[in-house]
C-alpha cells in the first residue's frame, strides 16, 4: 500500500511541478519562459494581450499565425441555442505550459445564423453540444473576425495555492460548489476555474469587457461569493 502511495505522489509531482518550475518543463523549439498564461499585458485603456494576442482585436487569422494553423473552426451550440463560432486546439505549447485552446469568434447572433444555414454537416459532441462545420467560404471569411475571449486548459491539474501563486490575488474568489471555484481577476479580465473533479480552465477577455465573464455567474445556482 504504500508503495502504492509513492507511485501515486511521485506521478503528481511529475505533472504539477513543470508547472511551477520553468526550467524542468523545457521543450525543443520554444521558449519556455514566452507565451506564458500568467503573463498578461494591460495597455492602461481597458485592453489586454496575452500569448501575443489582444483579445477583443487580433483576428483568426492572427491566432493563426501564432498559435499555429492546427486550429479546427466550428460553429459549436447547445440545443436550442444559436451557438458560438469557436477556433480549437487539442495543444499548444504556452511557455512550459502544453494546453489546449479555445478562441471564441466576435460575431454577431444573426450572422451565426446565416453561417448556419450554409454549414455543410453537424455533428454531436458530447452530451449534445452540436458541432457545426462551416463553410469554405465562410471559413475565409472568419479569418478576418476578432476573437472576443480565449479559453486554456492545461493538461497538468492546478490546485488554488498555485494559480495564486502565479496569477496573484484575485479581486473576488467565488465559490459555485464544493469542488469548483472561480478566482475572478477583473483588472486582468480573467477568470479562473478552479475544479477538483475536472481540469482548471482559464478565461481571458480585454478587462474593459470583463462582465461578459462575470455576469453569467451570478446566474449559477447556490452562488456564494466570498470576498478576499
Amino acid at each position: 500500500m504504500k508503495f502504492a502511495l509513492s507511485i501515486i505522489a511521485l506521478i503528481a509531482i511529475a505533472l504539477i511541478v513543470p508547472f511551477l518550475v520553468p526550467e524542468l518543463g523545457k521543450r525543443e523549439g520554444v521558449d519556455p519562459n514566452a507565451n506564458l498564461p500568467w503573463q498578461i499585458e494591460l495597455d492602461g485603456q481597458g485592453g489586454s494581450s496575452v500569448f501575443g494576442l489582444r483579445p477583443g482585436v487580433s483576428t483568426v487569422g492572427e491566432v493563426r499565425q501564432k498559435l499555429g494553423n492546427e486550429i479546427d473552426l466550428a460553429i459549436v451550440a447547445e440545443p436550442n441555442e444559436t451557438g458560438a463560432i469557436e477556433g480549437y486546439y487539442a495543444q499548444v505549447a504556452l511557455g512550459f505550459v502544453l494546453a489546449k485552446v479555445i478562441v471564441t469568434v466576435d460575431a454577431k447572433k444573426e450572422l451565426v445564423l446565416e453561417m448556419r444555414e450554409r454549414a455543410l454537416k453537424a455533428k454531436h459532441m458530447e452530451s449534445t453540444t452540436r458541432k457545426i462545420t462551416l463553410s469554405q467560404d465562410d471559413l475565409v471569411a472568419i479569418e478576418k473576425m476578432p476573437v472576443k475571449a480565449i479559453s486554456v486548459i492545461p493538461s497538468v491539474q492546478l490546485d488554488e495555492v498555485t494559480v495564486i501563486q502565479r496569477f496573484g490575488a484575485p479581486g473576488e474568489r467565488l465559490v459555485v460548489s464544493e469542488k469548483r471555484v472561480h478566482l475572478l481577476y477583473p483588472d486582468k479580465g480573467l477568470d479562473v476555474v478552479v475544479d477538483g473533479n475536472g481540469k482548471e480552465l482559464m478565461q481571458y477577455v480585454a478587462p474593459r469587457n470583463f462582465a461578459e465573464l462575470r455576469e453569467p455567474l451570478s446566474r449559477l445556482e447556490g452562488e456564494k461569493p466570498q470576498a478576499q
